[in-house]
Protein backbone atom coordinates (compact mmCIF):
# COMPACT_ATOMS: atom_id res chain seq x y z
CA UNK A 1 0.00 0.00 0.00
CA UNK A 2 1.01 3.42 -0.82
CA UNK A 3 1.24 5.84 1.74
CA UNK A 4 2.07 8.98 0.06
CA UNK A 5 1.29 9.80 -3.50
CA UNK A 6 1.00 12.96 -5.88
CA UNK A 7 -1.87 14.15 -8.01
CA UNK A 8 -1.55 16.03 -11.16
CA UNK A 9 -4.86 18.22 -12.44
CA UNK A 10 -5.28 19.10 -15.91
CA UNK A 11 -8.06 21.49 -17.76
CA UNK A 12 -9.98 19.34 -20.62
CA UNK A 13 -11.08 22.82 -21.73
CA UNK A 14 -8.13 23.59 -23.40
CA UNK A 15 -8.07 21.11 -25.66
CA UNK A 16 -4.24 20.60 -25.67
CA UNK A 17 -2.47 18.06 -27.91
CA UNK A 18 -1.28 14.83 -26.20
CA UNK A 19 2.06 16.33 -26.51
CA UNK A 20 1.56 19.32 -25.02
CA UNK A 21 -0.66 17.80 -22.53
CA UNK A 22 2.57 15.73 -21.38
CA UNK A 23 4.51 18.10 -21.03
CA UNK A 24 2.50 20.01 -18.69
CA UNK A 25 1.70 16.83 -16.31
CA UNK A 26 5.97 16.76 -16.53
CA UNK A 27 6.17 20.18 -15.16
CA UNK A 28 2.96 20.18 -12.70
CA UNK A 29 4.89 16.68 -11.62
CA UNK A 30 8.52 18.15 -10.79
CA UNK A 31 7.21 21.65 -9.46
CA UNK A 32 4.97 19.85 -7.14
CA UNK A 33 7.60 17.52 -6.02
CA UNK A 34 10.69 20.26 -5.75
CA UNK A 35 7.75 22.27 -3.61
CA UNK A 36 7.54 19.18 -0.83
CA UNK A 37 11.03 18.84 -0.83
CA UNK A 38 11.54 21.82 0.17
CA UNK A 39 8.34 21.90 2.52
CA UNK A 40 8.41 18.31 3.45
CA UNK A 41 11.49 16.34 2.95
CA UNK A 42 10.27 13.65 5.14
CA UNK A 43 7.08 13.06 2.76
CA UNK A 44 9.39 13.57 -0.23
CA UNK A 45 11.25 10.81 0.83
CA UNK A 46 9.14 8.21 1.50
CA UNK A 47 7.06 9.07 -1.72
CA UNK A 48 10.45 8.23 -3.66
CA UNK A 49 10.99 5.16 -1.62
CA UNK A 50 7.77 3.90 -1.97
CA UNK A 51 7.85 4.36 -6.01
CA UNK A 52 6.34 7.80 -6.66
CA UNK A 53 3.27 7.28 -7.43
CA UNK A 54 1.30 9.54 -9.26
CA UNK A 55 -2.44 9.79 -10.29
CA UNK A 56 -3.42 11.95 -13.48
CA UNK A 57 -6.88 13.40 -13.11
CA UNK A 58 -8.93 16.21 -14.93
CA UNK A 59 -11.11 19.10 -14.27
CA UNK A 60 -13.60 21.30 -17.11
CA UNK A 61 -12.47 24.31 -16.52
CA UNK A 62 -9.55 27.22 -14.93
CA UNK A 63 -12.48 28.25 -12.17
CA UNK A 64 -12.44 24.21 -10.91
CA UNK A 65 -8.59 23.83 -10.93
CA UNK A 66 -7.96 27.01 -9.19
CA UNK A 67 -10.75 25.80 -6.54
CA UNK A 68 -8.42 22.73 -5.96
CA UNK A 69 -5.68 24.78 -5.65
CA UNK A 70 -6.95 26.85 -3.30
CA UNK A 71 -8.11 23.91 -1.09
CA UNK A 72 -4.88 22.15 -1.30
CA UNK A 73 -3.10 25.50 -0.28
CA UNK A 74 -5.38 25.60 3.10
CA UNK A 75 -4.42 22.42 3.97
CA UNK A 76 -0.61 22.73 3.85
CA UNK A 77 0.11 20.28 1.14
CA UNK A 78 2.66 21.01 -1.22
CA UNK A 79 1.19 22.52 -4.35
CA UNK A 80 2.18 23.68 -7.93
CA UNK A 81 0.08 26.04 -10.65
CA UNK A 82 1.43 25.59 -14.06
CA UNK A 83 1.54 28.66 -16.39
CA UNK A 84 2.16 27.83 -20.21
CA UNK A 85 5.41 30.15 -21.59
CA UNK A 86 3.07 30.43 -24.71
CA UNK A 87 5.27 29.26 -27.20
CA UNK A 88 3.52 26.92 -28.84
CA UNK A 89 -0.40 25.69 -28.41
CA UNK A 90 -1.41 28.34 -25.78
CA UNK A 91 -1.27 32.40 -24.76
CA UNK A 92 1.41 32.91 -22.55
CA UNK A 93 -0.31 32.89 -18.83
CA UNK A 94 -2.45 30.47 -19.80
CA UNK A 95 -3.05 27.94 -16.30
CA UNK A 96 -3.10 24.59 -17.60
CA UNK A 97 -2.29 22.14 -14.55
CA UNK A 98 -1.86 21.83 -10.87
CA UNK A 99 0.37 19.04 -9.18
CA UNK A 100 -0.33 18.30 -5.63
CA UNK A 101 2.12 16.46 -3.27
CA UNK A 102 3.62 14.02 -2.88
CA UNK A 103 1.80 14.38 0.34
CA UNK A 104 -0.35 11.42 2.27
CA UNK A 105 -2.59 9.50 0.03
CA UNK A 106 -5.47 10.67 2.50
CA UNK A 107 -5.12 14.19 2.39
CA UNK A 108 -4.39 14.03 -1.21
CA UNK A 109 -7.76 12.39 -1.98
CA UNK A 110 -9.52 14.56 0.53
CA UNK A 111 -9.34 17.13 -2.73
CA UNK A 112 -8.84 14.76 -5.82
CA UNK A 113 -10.98 11.90 -4.90
CA UNK A 114 -13.96 13.05 -6.61
CA UNK A 115 -12.10 13.83 -9.91
CA UNK A 116 -12.10 11.73 -13.04
CA UNK A 117 -9.07 10.30 -14.62
CA UNK A 118 -7.29 11.95 -17.04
Amino acid sequence: MFRFKQAVVVRSDLKMSIGKTAVQVAHASVSSAEECRRMNVEWYNQWLIEGQKKIVLKVQNLDELLKLYDRARSMKLPVALIEDAGLTELEPGTITAIGIGPAPSEQVDKITGDLSLL
